[in-house]
């Protein structure tokens, strides 16, 4: 499948329909999801009906923007309008939402065709897609191998070609460590460019909305298209956003040489030999397009895991408590009482990593250890917020890998929980202190398996990361390379 600027020459040059480009879409996903598993719910009419209007706008001679008639996959946990929002578990299994949320109606403005919702794990709780209560999704590159999580169905989506482009969410890596493992670019924008309106909360102070796409051009056009101030959240930022795909150029030469900086900590002991060497190489190819590069020390990023583990789930379990069984979702049958009915409804819709977190908060706020635990995790953030501004001070972008390894067999960590939380090493930093990150492909392992590069800039300068991410796109040919399906 082509990319957005490409379909969307096609379109207006009336070399092909929007109903053409969508139906490609869903005879790809009728004819890949009995092995790969991505999506959740596929809303084939609905998209078919949204291209067809695309394409009469086009026969009536009106124009259209860059989003028009581009397939388009939707995590499972934004709400759609009329059509299923479960969020990979049971407890919400026939939830249809009334409203829609902020992004989604963005893309329904800018008549973009929802082609479905995708699998993730439940509540966007994990790190491989495993943890959905309906399906496993599978790696395109390799099938025996997870996407990563917990966007892992909207990155698998992508890599499959299922869609053009798609949304994630990302609290603590969600959307960038499945980007590595499926070999596609993803984006975590700065902590309130995106609207969360119609996100379900999991950890609302770390949650945000953000795209996927097969090139740094594609991810780009998607970003500008959802962010944006929303007086419907609280957290929204009132700031101007650019046209990011507007600037990209194809080096990093300017006025000033652009300062890159390597983080000292995220290399060493527990990197794969594999992705040490490619982020190596991908760091020599950016010193080559002109960059200025500085080795920088972020000390308290190894304590980003225990604090985020502390404050995501003391957050979830605040925000999973409204999942009683009273007011919509799932209610467990023949309950004696209401206190029966909330606790075998708790029970019987939430699965276990999910239970697991919500324990873990809920023990981390409860009287006696909140100074103990939780406070103590939001100074740790600070620290980590601090070591970055430090950094800042000294370079424009920083650069690590995105995750310490490759795609890991289907089961292999799902009796270790500890060792699925570690792959988040590098990314929760950015999490914690609400910058925006970028993943994108910078070579294989030995099995063939995709390898991450992660870039991260200070608040509000994504222009600054798709400009550094384009220029090594177009100077190598990782983007290019797609899975055998």
């Amino acid at each position: 499948m082509a990319s957005i600027r490409e379909l969307h020459e096609q379109l207006i040059k009336k070399e092909r329909s929007a109903v053409e480009i969508t139906q490609e879409a869903l005879d790809r996903i009728q004819a890949l999801e009995p092995k790969l598993h991505s999506f959740l719910h596929v809303t084939a009419q609905r998209a078919l009906a949204q291209a067809q209007a695309v394409d009469a706008k086009i026969a009536a001679g009106e124009e259209i923007g860059l989003l028009a008639g581009i397939p388009i996959g939707i995590k499972d946990n934004i709400c759609t309008k009329g059509i299923p929002t479960t969020c990979a578990s049971r407890i919400l299994e026939n939830f249809v939402p009334p409203y829609e949320s902020t992004v989604t109606q963005k893309l329904l403005d800018a008549e973009a065709v929802i082609v479905g919702k995708t699998n993730l794990d439940e509540f966007a709780m994990g790190g491989s897609t495993e943890n959905s209560a309906y399906q496993i999704t599978n790696n395109p590159w390799d099938l025996s191998t997870v996407p990563g999580g917990s966007s892992g169905g909207s990155a698998a989506a992508v890599a499959a070609q299922e869609c053009v482009v798609s949304l994630g969410s990302d609290t603590g890596g969600s959307i960038r460590q499945p980007a590595s493992f499926c070999g596609v670019v993803g984006m975590k924008p700065t902590y309130g460019l995106v609207s969360r309106y119609g996100l379900v909360a999991f950890a609302s102070s770390l949650d945000q909305i953000g795209p996927f796409g097969r090139s740094v051009e594609d991810t780009a056009i998607l970003l500008s298209a959802i962010a944006g101030y929303d007086p419907q959240d609280s957290t929204s930022l009132k700031v101007e956003i650019p046209n990011y795909a507007a600037s990209l150029k194809p080096d990093l030469k300017a006025r000033r040489k652009l300062r890159i900086g390597i983080i000292k900590e995220t290399f060493g002991e527990g990197l794969d030999t594999a992705v040490e060497q490619a982020v190596t190489k991908a760091i020599d190819q950016l010193q080559s397009l002109g960059a200025e590069i500085h080795i920088i020390s972020c000390p308290n990023f190894r304590y980003g895991v225990p604090s985020y583990y502390i404050i995501a789930p003391s957050e979830a379990s605040a925000n999973l408590a409204r999942y009683d069984g009273v007011k919509y979702g799932m209610r467990a049958a023949d309950a004696d009482n209401l206190l029966s009915m909330y606790t075998r409804t708790r029970s019987e819709g939430f699965g276990a990593e999910v239970k697991r977190r919500i324990m873990i908060g809920t023990y981390a706020l409860s009287a006696g250890y909140y100074d103990a635990y939780y406070l103590k995790a939001q100074k740790v953030r600070t620290l980590i917020k601090q070591d970055f501004e430090k950094a800042f001070d000294l370079v424009d972008v920083l650069v690590c890998p995105t995750v310490p390894s490759t795609a890991f067999p289907v089961g292999a960590k799902n009796t270790d929980p500890l060792s699925m939380y570690l792959l988040d090493l590098m990314t929760i930093p950015a999490n914690l202190a609400g910058l925006p990150g970028l993943s994108l492909p910078c070579g294989f392992d030995d099995k063939g398996l995709p390898i991450g590069l992660q870039l991260i800039s200070q608040v509000l300068r994504e222009d600054q990361l798709f400009q550094v991410a384009y220029a090594y796109e177009q100077s190598t040919t990782w983007h290019q390379h797609q899975p055998q399906l």
